[in-house]
């Protein structure tokens, strides 16, 4: 029988003693206590920083290919209104404009054609510039090679708003927006109030939209027209309004009133609007002489400030036209 062992007639082998562990076993078992916090962890950031640069070396990507952060806009910073025709209809509405910017090998319709013939017209620079500045100009908006430098716009007082309708020998007729932060609402709303007769916009400072590019985009060049005053608090605004003889009627889906219903729309008016999902703010709603509700199915909710706004100016429109 080929091999060792017992039925081969040798003497197995003797084992030598196991070597111990001199008690690492014994300790291992015991845990190392609690986690020390994080700014004793000193090699935490070391093993993260390196993973990352083993990851940028892999996909072949660095920090400095990242996208740069948007920086937040300043208040006086100029405004870019992109698209073909918010741009020749916001210069057709004489809106005050420093450069019109146009992209290189861009095909020209009537509509480019004409915003060159306009900006050319009023000593509006123009440059032509690639795509990827317009991109960046109207901040990936869609431009169609056209692009249309605004200057910040010049906010009004509240007061003048009255003065207007008052030089206009008409019975004042203004807007306030409570809680509308989208600039195409905005751009809405001052297309509706233009079209039935308000003498101009009230926004707050703050938590509020104002007058950008992208309002002025929706408003297709009736903010040339129409005065945005800027409010530092809207309740105290409304307040003043009725001390001047102004009646202040709110827009909310849980009004006491229908729209068209109520008695005060003949008279020296503000309408305020909120926002479609919170509606009035508290304080704002106090400070109404009414709060009216537009009647419509059960099975919208809500309406868009902007449509809902619409609805309550052609309503007030139609009653003074009585």
């Amino acid at each position: 029988m080929a091999g060792g062992g017992r039925g081969s007639g040798r003497p197995a082998k003797k084992k030598s003693p196991t070597k111990g562990t001199g008690g690492n076993v014994r300790r291992g078992l015991e845990g190392k206590g609690a986690t020390p916090p994080a700014h004793m962890r000193h090699w935490y950031k070391d093993k993260a920083r390196t993973q990352r640069v083993e990851r940028e070396e892999r996909t072949g990507k660095s920090p400095s290919s990242r996208p740069p952060a948007r920086a937040k806009r300043g208040e006086d910073a100029p405004e870019y209104i992109g698209g073909r025709n918010p741009v020749v209809e916001a210069l057709r509405a004489g809106v005050p404009a420093s450069t019109l910017y146009v992209a290189t090998r861009i095909d020209n319709d009537d509509r480019v054609k004409e915003s060159m013939r306009i900006a050319a017209d009023r000593g509006i620079a123009m440059l032509e510039v690639g795509r990827e500045k317009l991109d960046r100009l109207t901040e990936g908006g869609i431009h169609q090679g056209l692009a249309l430098q605004i200057p910040p716009y010049d906010y009004a007082h509240p007061d003048d708003l009255v003065a207007i309708a008052q030089d206009a020998a008409e019975v004042p007729l203004i807007v306030a927006l409570d809680g509308v932060t989208d600039p195409r609402n905005l751009g809405a709303i001052a297309r509706s109030a233009t079209a039935f007769g308000a003498h101009g916009l009230v926004v707050p400072s703050r938590r509020s939209a104002g007058v950008t590019g992208g309002a002025w985009k929706t408003s297709a060049g009736t903010l040339a027209t129409l005065t945005v005053a800027r409010a530092a608090n809207l309740t105290a605004t409304l307040r003043e309004y009725r001390e001047a003889g102004l009646f202040v009627i709110g827009l909310d889906g849980e009004g006491t009133v229908d729209l068209a219903d109520a008695n005060l729309l003949g008279d020296p008016l503000v309408v305020v609007v909120g926002s479609e999902g919170k509606g009035l703010s508290r304080l704002v709603r106090e400070a109404c002489d009414l709060v009216v509700r537009i009647p419509m199915n059960a099975a919208a909710e809500s309406l868009n400030a902007g449509v809902a706004a619409g609805i309550a100016l052609y309503e007030v429109s139609r009653h003074r036209k009585r």
